[in-house]
């Protein structure tokens, strides 16, 4: 069985300014469907895509706790610079289909980082 995905980003501009932006992603027929809940460690934690039969992953989406206080920097490998998360906002990211694994590096254990493969 398979399960399609769909990603969306949408913009709301309101005040001096009057303007809604609405991107979608191409769907994902292969998606992966899967939320995972995870605990981050202090330092760098990799993340690594799952692996199914059938499956493609395309989207990755990360959602911090609600109230997250610790920096969480998005590495391609451990040695990157890296570029900051917001702490409590969530980041979707679209992946290459050869996408394998990523590094979040955490500034203090956190607990609790939602990740929705698509």
């Amino acid at each position: 069985m398979s399960i399609t995905s769909s990603r969306t980003i949408q913009l709301q501009f309101s005040g001096d300014v009057t303007e809604q932006v609405i991107q979608s992603a191409l769907d994902n027929a292969f998606s992966p469907c899967k939320t995972d809940i995870v605990s981050l460690l202090l330092g760098a934690n990799t993340i690594t895509a799952p692996v199914v039969s059938g499956v493609v992953v395309t989207g990755l989406t990360i959602i911090p706790p609600t109230g997250n206080t610790s920096l969480m920097t998005l590495k391609g490998v451990a040695g990157d610079t890296g570029i900051p998360l917001h702490l409590t906002d969530p980041t979707s990211l679209p992946l290459d289909v050869t996408f394998n694994s990523l590094v979040i590096n955490a500034a203090a254990a956190i607990v609790g980082v939602r990740l929705v493969w698509s």
